[in-house]
């Protein structure tokens, strides 16, 4: 399949982060995940979609405009929007929660990573809002942690994350995807699962694994 015709919702069906970076490894780039304890938090299945970046810093004084720029970043969101919040793995704040995931589901945002910690996990769940953190804590960002940047490259965990990329997430972990090699990333992840899918039911039928490598050279 032609991979501009391999859709979004196509990619949630059938990808997963695994066999993402499996691809990026296939096309020269092995280093597109952070190596970072990020956790499903609220419900399961596969976030797939575009990053749309914001930049955090810890602060230690009274904001005079608080939440200026997060807010302006929900509200910028378009469909299929993934929220990467970069925040350097701050234990300072829970820097999302339920109401910029209210706020930002509205403008077509499907769901959040962040480098840092949340709260509101009760009510994120409700709403059914996919988000991936390193933890949870209570405290609010006001004063403590705010947006500086918006719309720009960061990076996670050495890795770069710019705006437009393709972003997978799940159980497994998140990967993000080049827009450069996009193309032949997602032709290889297409061209793998269903290969896997082949050797799957060849083993299942009784086939060795050892015959099965030998014969798809797919593991």
């Amino acid at each position: 399949m032609n991979p501009s015709e391999i859709t979004l919702a196509m990619m949630r069906e059938s990808f997963g982060s695994a066999v993402v970076c499996d691809a990026l490894d296939a096309e020269g780039y092995p280093n597109q995940s952070p190596r970072l304890p990020f956790q499903q938090l609220t419900v399961p299945g596969t976030l797939v979609g575009r990053c749309k970046t914001t930049l955090w810093a810890d602060m230690a004084h009274v904001d005079p405009k608080p939440y200026e720029l997060e807010l302006k970043a929900v509200d910028g969101c378009q469909p299929d929007d993934v929220i990467i919040a970069a925040a350097s793995g701050s234990l300072r704040s829970g820097i999302w929660g339920e109401l910029l995931s209210t706020a930002a589901r509205n403008s077509g945002c499907i769901g959040v990573i962040v480098d840092g910690y949340v709260r509101d996990l009760r009510r994120m769940r409700q709403m059914s809002f996919p988000c991936h953190a390193l933890g949870a804590i209570i405290y609010d960002s006001k004063d403590r942690q705010r947006v500086i940047d918006v719309d720009v490259p960061v990076e996670i965990g050495g890795v770069r994350f710019c705006p437009g990329d393709l972003v997978v997430a799940d159980e497994d972990g998140l990967v993000v995807v080049p827009q450069a090699v996009e193309a032949a990333v997602v032709r290889r992840a297409w061209e793998k699962v269903h290969a896997e899918n082949v050797v799957r039911d060849a083993i299942r039928e009784g086939m060795k694994a050892v015959d099965a490598f030998e014969k798809y050279g797919v593991l």
